[in-house]
């Protein structure tokens, strides 16, 4: 166990600080380009009930859909291609599979549609593919990605067919499928579900007021203390250091700093990028009101078994499958961008 633990990989960590204020900040293309959430925490400190303007941003995030047992193929439905993908902002992920182990999809909205499969999966399927980059085992998972907007895949076209009856014929795959898409937008997906078992969610709210919280000095923490901290907060760890009842050699970060009360908050579901950078203007206006503390944190986590990560990067799991960025905020209008994943995926752009 010892030699397994020393081989373990570590994670990958960037770190951007600038001003909401300077043009070239990164972090509206940061969020665009994390297209699959499952979940937003934030912590307010000196706070001890949502803003109502936050609580309205929160309740108006866009509703998703659960489709059950969807045959793959029909994301290339006539209809479907015409009605959604073609308008763009079309979110789509398949739900309850384990990228190391299943097959998993993904429908981007760009109109890109991305198979991560194993190998047997690929060579049933006859399609055009490249070999995993991130599989550590020899050659036993492949990655098949085509852009459904191009010409070469318009309906009744050789790439379109090809894929079709590959999808349709040889690999027939059904999974159950998350699907949404900005309302704002063209996009209708009512052909599809028409035609099959689905329901409509809500993403699901929940809030935590805190007393008493030890805290450490948001500006000058070193960044992987404050993420291990905030981590302590969200998963409601107890932060004494006393190890009288287990064996252990991990400590939590010291502080040096007493919150009378905090609130924390989280929206879990399939968060669209544009209801996050809502969520993130709201945030900055709630630290211009008066007798607020001078910072807020936001942490945006990807889904583990997603296909893709930052834009259409590959991703996979080797230890924990982790992709997320964590957004610190202050009254300045100040911010200090932190960004990770594992070492063997691409490095956050």
């Amino acid at each position: 166990m010892c030699a397994d633990l020393s081989r373990t990989p570590r994670t990958l960590l960037v770190c951007d600080r600038s001003s909401f204020l300077d043009h070239k900040n990164r972090v509206s293309s940061q969020v665009e380009q994390q297209h699959f959430n499952y979940k937003v925490s934030m912590l307010l400190p000196e706070c001890s009930s949502t803003p109502s303007y936050l609580d309205l941003v929160l309740n108006s995030f866009t509703r998703f859909y659960l489709i059950r047992k969807l045959p793959v193929y029909e994301l290339l439905d006539k209809d479907f291609m015409q009605s959604a993908v073609y308008q763009g902002s079309v979110y789509g992920l398949s739900f309850r599979t384990r990228i190391d182990e299943d097959n998993c999809i993904a429908l981007m909205p760009n109109g890109r549609l991305i198979l991560s499969l194993d190998k047997d999966s690929f060579e049933l399927l006859g399609f055009e593919g490249k070999p995993s980059r991130l599989d550590h085992r020899s050659c036993s998972r492949f990655v098949v990605s085509v852009d459904l907007t191009d010409s070469s895949m318009a309906p009744g076209g050789r790439g379109y067919q090809r894929l079709l009856t590959g999808l349709k014929s040889r690999l027939q795959i059904k999974n159950d499928f998350l699907l949404s898409h900005h309302p704002g937008g063209r996009a209708s997906l009512q052909p599809l579900l028409s035609r099959y078992d689905w329901s409509e969610h809500r993403p699901k709210v929940s809030c935590r007021r805190l007393t008493d919280l030890t805290c450490p000095a948001p500006q000058s923490c070193d960044p992987h203390t404050l993420l291990e901290w905030l981590g302590i907060v969200e998963t409601d760890v107890s932060s004494q250091n006393s190890s009288s009842s287990f064996l252990s050699s991990f400590v939590c970060p010291e502080t040096d700093a007493m919150l009378s009360c905090a609130l924390s908050v989280s929206i879990s579901g399939l968060l669209l990028p544009q209801d996050v950078q809502r969520l993130i203007q709201e945030l900055r206006c709630y630290l211009q009101q008066p007798q607020t503390e001078s910072w807020v944190s936001l942490t945006v986590h990807g889904f583990t078994d997603s296909p893709v990560s930052w834009g259409d990067s590959e991703h996979g799991v080797l230890t924990g499958g982790h992709n997320f960025f964590t957004l610190l905020m202050f009254h300045d209008h100040t911010y200090r961008l932190y960004l990770s994943t594992e070492t063997l995926h691409t490095c956050p752009p």
